[in-house]
């Protein structure tokens, strides 16, 4: 019974390494495209992230702390890029892009919620 035991355990083991190895990386996501009118990109997202508001009336500061909406749809439009902002983590670590959440409210978007690279985005 043991032996059984041993047996089935190592094999799923295993199995969840090399599924692990085999998953695709950051750096394989595609690069998010120009939209037609030159003011948007489009990328690939995490359906159902949050967008988050701005700090003040300048829009460009965004607010980690409060969620204005959500963004459900995928790809989704962006209009630019922030550096230099509060922390997010990921490749870029202080990036956000500015958006409209789903239920059209203006905001930001970390870029961990979205698998392509956003380098080609436009900055703000």
């Amino acid at each position: 019974m043991r032996t059984k035991l041993g047996s089935v355990l190592a094999a799923t083991v295993l199995a969840t390494g090399l599924g692990v190895a085999m998953a695709p990386s950051a750096s394989a996501a595609d690069n998010c495209w120009a939209d037609g009118d030159g003011i948007r990109s489009w990328c690939r997202n995490v359906s159902g992230a949050p967008v988050y508001g701005y700090i003040g009336n300048n829009h460009i500061y965004p607010d980690p702390t409060k969620v204005v909406g959500y963004m459900y749809s995928n790809p989704s439009w962006f209009y630019c890029k922030l550096d230099g902002q509060a922390w997010v983590g990921g490749p870029h670590p202080t990036r956000w892009l500015l958006t409209v959440a789903d239920n059209g409210k203006l905001g930001y978007m970390k870029d961990t919620a979205i698998y392509s690279e956003t380098d080609p985005v436009r900055n703000c």
